[in-house]
């Protein structure tokens, strides 16, 4: 890693509670989460404004900074509102909001005027000059636009004021319209993707009629797989930790408030490894265990790609297990588990552990735990139920237990 500048900021996705903590536990700075209005991601499971202080004590406990998407492009009618809910942000101790709409930063620094204001991707701002506008206006942090290539973005942070961070998308999907400002949502499902109701359109496989709207028909040209004209590659810049570095970018950011945990857990472990030095070649594999469209650099280095053959999905683990506690024993550990996800008796099982290598391990002597009662069983199938078996390896509390998939790739 570069010595002369700092280590980036590593910025998490929390969608819920439970993308949070697994946010946190792996490593991640900071996280960006939304509660009930005002952000871009309507469909994650957000906060309620009101657990808002219980989120940014946990984090903060944890010496993690939240920010908060405002990042709606407001009506008039949304900003009845704003006042209220821009204090109770304060009032909870937010660190920052993340805006794209002028009106909506007016409304927040009159009302929060202690949080920190970010500048939103959706803003699309590549050029100093724009930056220097909502500086002047009081914003501290410009998440770049999507469009800007990595040369680009060197030159633009040398130009800002000192006390002004920049901040880049470094993993995790890209939307057909890159920045965001999309309309194709509106068109053709009647969802404001600019007020946060995007139904992800460029994901749809067209081949005459969208499989989920039967009956309804979108005429495309098309070839025997069908028509992908708008399906971005996903984003993966972990192997170019080093160069973002060296561009004096100040915080890199993981896509994903509609993602699962376990995407979390494993996208922040991946990052929080190589950021502190360890190789990226060793970690790379690890993105290929969640779910995700062929990666790409974006436009990071040139133009980016379209993945036009097919919209397939790639997963290579199931998430099976969640680490409770371990106890010593002789031959090795007793593991007591939440099931998340079917797993058997004799399956390997890899363990996913903060700061550590990823590990294999053997289920042995399986058992449901029915309070302090062991029933044997070949197979743990209850969802969110409690097992124990004999382990060669400790499993920590929050800790991720994954098995293999024998079928990769699935169809969007």
């Amino acid at each position: 890693m570069t010595a002369q500048r700092p280590i980036p900021e590593l910025l998490a996705p929390a969608g819920g509670w439970e993308q949070l903590k697994y946010a946190l536990y792996f490593g991640a700075d900071a996280v960006y989460l939304a509660c009930d209005r005002f952000g871009l991601r309507q469909r994650a499971q957000n906060f309620s404004l009101e657990e808002l202080p219980e989120v940014v004590a946990y984090a903060h406990e944890r010496g993690a900074r939240v920010h908060v998407t405002c990042n709606v492009y407001a009506h008039d009618d949304d900003l009845a509102d704003l006042p209220d809910y821009a204090q109770a942000l304060e009032a909870a101790g937010v660190d920052a909001t993340i805006v794209s709409d002028l009106g909506v930063m007016s409304v927040l620094r009159q009302y929060a005027p202690s949080v920190e204001i970010h500048v939103s991707t959706q803003a699309s701002i590549s050029n100093v000059e724009a930056a220097r506008v909502w500086y002047n206006l009081g914003a501290r942090r410009v998440v770049c636009a999507r469009e800007m290539s990595l040369e680009e973005i060197a030159a633009f942070k040398a130009a800002l004021p000192e006390d002004m961070e920049v901040e880049v998308f470094v993993h995790g999907a890209m939307c057909m319209a890159i920045s965001g400002r999309c309309l194709i949502s509106d068109y053709l499902a009647g969802r404001a993707a600019n007020q946060g109701h995007c139904v992800q359109p460029c994901r749809w496989n067209y081949v005459l009629e969208e499989p989920s709207r039967p009956g309804e028909y979108f005429p495309i040209e098309e070839d025997e797989t069908g028509t992908h004209i708008m399906n971005s590659k996903d984003l993966n810049m972990l192997s170019h930790i080093d160069d973002l570095v060296r561009a004096g970018v100040d915080s890199i950011k993981i896509e994903g408030r509609v993602k699962k945990a376990f995407y979390v857990a494993t996208v922040v472990n991946a990052y929080r490894h190589v950021l502190d030095g360890e190789n990226p070649t060793r970690w790379e594999a690890e993105l290929d265990t969640i779910s995700h469209r062929p990666y790409s650099t974006g436009f990071f280095y040139g133009p980016a790609q379209q993945s036009t053959h097919d919209d397939v999905y790639i997963q290579r683990y199931d998430w099976v297990a969640q680490g409770q506690t371990s106890a010593k024993t002789e031959e090795g550990w007793t593991v007591t588990v939440t099931c998340r996800n079917r797993f058997y008796e004799g399956d390997t099982l890899e363990i996913v552990s903060p700061h550590a290598e990823v590990k294999s391990i053997t289920v042995c002597n399986l058992r449901e735990v029915f309070d302090e009662t062991e029933v044997p069983s070949e197979v743990a199938n209850k969802a969110m139920g409690c097992y124990r078996f004999e382990s060669e390896e400790e499993v920590h509390p929050f800790d991720i237990l994954r098995v293999r998939r024998k079928d990769v790739a699935r169809k969007n």
